[in-house]
């Protein structure tokens, strides 16, 4: 792999062509639904670059921070929903970048916080956030909170949104597109009792990852939302996302110890680099702390993964059998596909982007809030 035995570890490594991959069929997906837009939420990806395959011509997008929304509107991605709950002390900051001519929507499912909305002097448009069964933010469709809040919003009033991250607890194909229809059926009800109080509703946003790929119909809703299927990571791979090998990212890392006595090696990438993310416990595949590919991406060693992390150790061992310990000296490198690329890619200020196996860009990331 060229360029890779140059790199200092740990690092980020982005796989172009399944990047490609992953993205064109999410768009695939999506279209099967007439009039319904894709909006890619870039809270994963953090970059311009990866924006600019998913969005094509700078179309609408999602992001999570303030950070983001000012790095994307910066990079010329005028339409966002931060999705986000809104404070009002962030509301200067996206009405100043509003007024400089993004169009930043932002989200609340308060009704003193939509007062602060209303009252604003500056370019604000907001949509009511409803909750259609994960349980961690929203009004529940039937609610009076939502014809409240509506009311004070007033013009402000886009829409309503809605996010089904319930639909990681499915383990079938048809699990998850029953919580899709779920979602759709709850956010659209939303969105008709506005209607019916004459309220104008131009956005009914739902989606996950999940949701979006396998809905059966989208009657009612206008865009979905959807991030983390831009990389894949182990835990998408088992809600069918995405096959196995089709994660585009992960993190390259240095053998720094081997110890036969306990048929393990240590590598330079702990949780610092990896996250302690375990969401796949409960699935019906545990990989630990993230499974261990070779330099070309592929599995080699058989079913190894990172048993153990501490700040900058993660431990290798084999699930089953034992490790090949003779192809793991001190000093030779791995890649590491995580378990939740969000958390992994989260550790890193960039990537190094890789086509064909050649390194061929460096593309930064915004971090942080």
């Amino acid at each position: 792999m060229t360029g890779l035995l140059d790199l200092p570890t740990p690092c980020l490594l982005l796989d172009l062509q399944i990047l490609r991959r992953n993205v064109a069929r999410m768009a695939e997906a999506v279209a099967r639904h007439p009039g319904v837009v894709l909006r890619p939420h870039m809270k994963t990806a953090k970059s311009a670059q990866v924006a600019d395959l998913a969005a094509p011509g700078k179309g609408p997008i999602t992001v999570s921070t303030l950070a983001e929304a000012r790095y994307f509107a910066d990079h010329g991605f005028r339409d966002q929903i931060y999705a986000v709950g809104i404070v009002p002390s962030k509301l200067d900051a996206i009405a100043a970048m509003n007024a400089e001519g993004a169009e930043v929507k932002i989200i609340t499912d308060d009704l003193e916080t939509a007062v602060e909305i209303a009252r604003h002097a500056g370019p604000l448009e907001a949509l009511i956030e409803v909750d259609v069964g994960e349980g961690r933010a929203g009004v529940p469709p039937s609610s009076d909170l939502l014809l409240a809040i509506a009311a004070v919003l007033g013009r402000r009033l886009a829409g309503v949104i809605s996010h089904s991250g319930h639909s990681y607890a499915g383990r079938s194909v048809g699990e998850m597109a029953a919580i899709a229809e779920a979602e759709r059926a709850g956010v659209v009800a939303a969105a008709e009792r506005l209607r019916g109080a004459w309220h104008g509703v131009r956005i009914v946003s739902a989606g996950a990852s999940p949701t979006a790929l396998y809905a059966p119909r989208l009657d009612g809703v206008t865009e979905v939302r959807a991030g983390v299927y831009m990389f894949g990571d182990l835990m998408q791979a088992q809600l069918a996302t995405h096959p196995l090998d089709d994660i585009a990212v992960t993190v390259l890392a240095s053998v720094i110890g081997r110890y036969p006595q306990r048929n393990a090696v240590l590598l330079d990438a702990g949780a610092l680099a990896l996250s302690k993310d375990r969401s796949t416990e409960a699935a019906p595949r545990d990989w630990k702390f993230g499974r261990v590919l070779d330099l070309e991406g592929r599995p080699t060693f058989g079913d190894a993964v990172v048993t153990r992390v501490h700040q900058e150790h993660g431990e290798v061992r084999a699930a089953e059998g034992s490790l090949p310990l003779a192809r793991l000296p001190v000093g030779s490198r791995v890649r590491i596909a995580p378990n939740h690329a969000c958390l992994t890619a989260a550790a890193h200020p960039h990537y190094h982007v890789l086509e064909e196996g050649r390194l061929v860009a460096t593309w930064e990331r915004v971090n942080y809030w």
